[in-house]
């Protein structure tokens, strides 16, 4: 069963107080304050609830484009199943290196779960491959993802729906992952009062000082200040063997 962590608060109606909520219920008013007519909204599988779904299309005027994964089980399945007899991709992305990763993305789309799907304003549903090439071992693994958008064909073809699709895991790569692959932030047990807000809050800081120095791999970076108080120091230009050059701070997107 899926547990969506405490990650905010919302304001009372009718009142100065605020009470906790998480990820799904925080999403709506943090869009209420950004004028998203006509954009789209990427998700992941979190976030693909009917509600919020409707909140975009028929409130704000904006169009969703969600994963499906295990917590809409049916929508998920009955994708899955559709695209088990698939044929030729309609769009192969050109390869990419990244990581010492050669990648490949094929994306299949279609319209014809439009009105059967129990999800609503689905324009398409769509299925997208991403191969991988180990350049050191060789080792391959392929990887499908799922989900739907209300976006329609003539409003986007398959390759701007792949690219949409990419342009959302590049953010959360960017932000999220960094944050749960090194401090393994979604099995943490920091649950009382505003624990999880503030320990998040310093786990970014830290990763942001990080960044700032411009190095090549935060992880590996991380792994060398572990545990060894004088390198943080002499990392922060406290001590006297690393004064001269004052640490430069840059704002994280």
């Amino acid at each position: 069963m899926l547990h969506p962590k405490k990650v905010g608060t919302i304001p009372i109606k009718g009142s100065d107080e605020t009470k906790r909520t998480n990820e799904i219920k925080t999403a709506a008013p943090l869009l209420d304050a950004i004028e998203i007519q006509g954009k789209t909204i990427t998700a992941d599988a979190l976030l693909t609830q009917r509600e919020f779904a409707n909140y975009l299309v028929l409130e704000r005027k904006a169009d969703y484009h969600f994963t499906a994964k295990g917590n809409q089980a049916t929508l998920l399945e009955d994708i899955k199943f559709f695209f088990d007899d698939r044929k030729e991709p309609e769009y192969i992305e050109k390869p990419s290196v990244k990581h010492g990763r050669i990648e490949v993305r094929k994306i299949w789309t279609t319209t014809e779960l439009a009105g059967y799907l129990n999800f609503p304003h689905v324009g398409q549903a769509f299925a997208i491959e991403r191969h991988t090439i180990n350049k050191k071992t060789g080792k391959e693994s392929i990887e499908m993802a799922y989900g739907v958008t209300s976006k329609k064909p003539d409003q986007c073809d398959p390759k701007s729906l792949l690219a949409t699709n990419r342009n959302h895991w590049a953010i959360e790569n960017s932000c999220h992952y960094v944050i749960d692959w090194n401090y393994d932030e979604d099995r943490s047990r920091i649950r009382t009062g505003y624990g999880p807000e503030n320990i998040t809050r310093l786990r970014r800081f830290a990763i942001g000082v990080i960044k700032s120095k411009q190095v090549r791999s935060v992880a590996q970076k991380m792994r060398e200040l572990n545990r060894q108080t004088r390198l943080v120091f002499d990392y922060l230009k406290m001590t006297k063997n690393s004064q001269g050059h004052s640490i430069q701070l840059g704002v994280v997107n």
